[in-house]
C-alpha cells in the first residue's frame, strides 16, 4: 500500500513540475491558432413533431380572427391594458360571423363610451356595441368598417368535452397581442358567478394560461374549433395560477344570436324570491325554499306558497323541474333559461310531508 502511495505522489510531482516549467502550457488562450473568431456553424434540426405542427396550424388558422378590444370610458379616458389603473379596459374578442359581429366578455365593454379593435394585421377599426348579457358575461360588437374581414372561427361543441383533452387560448394578456397558450381541460360543469347576480352553469375549467387581457378570447380544441370564451381566473395575485374559466360554446351559441337580434337576452323567471343556500343547509332542506311570490306572478297564480312570516313555517320547496332534481337555486335558474321565457315548466313542490306537481309559466322578469 505504501508503494502505491509513493508511485501516486511521484506522478503528481511530475505533473506539477511540468505545469510550472513548461512554456507551452503558459501560452495565452487567445493566441492558440485553432481558436479563430468565426461564428459557430448552425446545426440543422430535424422535422417538427406532429404535435408541434398541429399547434402551429391552429394558431395560423385562428389568430387572424382574434382581435384586441380597447375601451374608453368617462371614468378612464385613456385606452390601456386591462387591470391598469387610470386606463380603459383592454381585452380580447373574435370574429363571430361574416356580417362583422365580434364576441367578447361583457365585463370588458361594460360602461364603455367608445370601443375599438385591432386585428392581427395591425388594422384598427371602430365598433358599435350590439348587445350585452351580464348574466352570461357575453357581449356582441359590430365592426363599422374594415378592408377585409377574417373568417369566423369554426364552432365546436362543449357538450362532448372530456377532462384531459387539449385546450388552447389565444388572446392579449397584459396587452401583448396574439399570444397563444396551451393546456388541458381541467374540469367541467363548474359554476361561475357573474356581475349580473346569477351563475353560469357548465363552465369549463382549464390550466391553459389565462391572464388579464385574455378576457373574451377563444378557447379552442385540438381541431382549432371554438369550445368556449375565456372569462375569469382564480388567482390571489391576479395573474395566471393554472385555474381559468371559459363560458361553454353551447351557451355562447344560444346567447349570441339573441343579442344580435334583440340587443339583450331575456331573464327567465317565475316570480319568486328564494332563500339562500345557507338557509336551506341550516334547515336541512334539499331544494329551493320559496320565501315569497310576486303579486300576479306565474308562481302566485299556480298556488305556490312562500314562508309564513307569522309562524316562521316553511311553505313550498321546489325539488325538481320537469323531473330533474333541483338542489340549489342555480339548478332552477339554469332549467328556466334552458326552457326560455314564454314556455311552461312542470315543477315538483314539497310542502311539509306532501309532494305535488304544478305547471308554471316562465316570464321575462326584467320586463314583467
Amino acid at each position: 500500500m505504501n508503494r502505491r502511495y509513493a508511485i501516486a505522489a511521484a506522478v503528481f510531482a511530475a505533473l506539477l513540475l511540468a505545469v510550472t516549467s513548461s512554456k507551452i502550457l503558459h501560452v495565452p488562450i487567445s493566441y492558440v491558432p485553432w481558436a479563430a473568431p468565426t461564428a459557430r456553424a448552425v446545426e440543422q434540426r430535424g422535422p417538427l413533431s406532429d404535435g408541434e405542427k398541429a399547434t402551429i396550424d391552429i394558431f395560423e388558422r385562428v389568430s387572424p380572427s382574434v382581435v384586441q378590444v380597447a375601451v374608453r370610458s368617462a371614468a378612464n379616458p385613456l385606452m390601456g391594458e386591462e387591470g391598469q389603473s387610470g386606463a380603459g379596459a383592454s381585452g380580447t374578442g373574435f370574429v363571430w360571423d361574416r356580417d362583422g359581429h365580434l364576441v367578447t366578455n361583457n365585463h370588458v365593454v361594460a360602461n364603455s363610451n367608445e370601443i375599438a379593435v385591432r386585428f392581427a394585421s395591425g388594422e384598427v377599426a371602430e365598433v358599435d356595441l350590439v348587445g350585452r348579457a351580464p348574466n352570461y358575461d357575453l357581449a356582441v360588437l359590430r365592426i363599422r368598417s374594415v378592408r377585409q374581414l377574417p373568417a369566423p372561427i369554426a364552432l365546436g361543441s362543449s357538450n362532448d368535452l372530456k377532462v384531459g383533452q387539449s385546450a388552447f387560448a389565444i388572446g392579449n394578456p397584459f396587452g401583448l397581442d396574439q399570444s397563444m397558450t396551451s393546456g388541458i381541460i381541467s374540469a367541467l360543469k363548474r359554476r361561475l358567478p357573474t356581475h349580473g347576480g346569477r351563475e353560469i352553469a357548465n363552465v369549463i375549467q382549464t390550466d391553459a394560461a389565462i391572464n388579464p387581457g385574455n378576457s373574451g378570447g377563444p378557447l379552442l380544441d385540438s381541431a382549432g374549433r371554438l369550445i368556449g370564451v375565456t372569462t375569469a381566473i382564480i388567482s390571489p395575485s391576479g395573474s395566471n395560477a393554472g385555474i381559468g374559466f371559459a363560458v361553454p360554446v353551447d351557451v355562447v351559441n344560444r346567447i349570441v344570436p339573441e343579442l344580435i337580434r334583440n340587443g339583450r337576452v331575456p331573464t327567465p323567471g317565475i316570480g319568486i324570491v328564494a332563500a339562500g343556500e345557507d338557509v336551506s343547509t341550516r334547515l336541512g332542506v334539499e331544494g329551493v325554499i320559496v320565501v315569497r311570490t310576486a303579486p300576479g306572478s306565474p308562481a302566485e297564480r299556480a298556488g305556490i306558497r312562500g314562508v309564513n312570516f307569522s309562524t316562521g313555517a316553511v311553505g313550498d320547496v321546489i325539488t325538481a323541474v320537469e323531473g330533474k332534481p333541483v338542489r340549489r337555486l342555480a339548478d332552477l335558474t339554469d332549467a328556466l333559461e334552458q326552457a326560455g321565457a314564454g314556455k311552461t315548466v312542470r315543477l315538483t313542490l314539497k310542502r311539509g310531508s306532501d309532494t305535488r306537481d304544478v305547471n308554471v309559466g316562465i316570464i321575462d322578469i326584467e320586463r314583467s
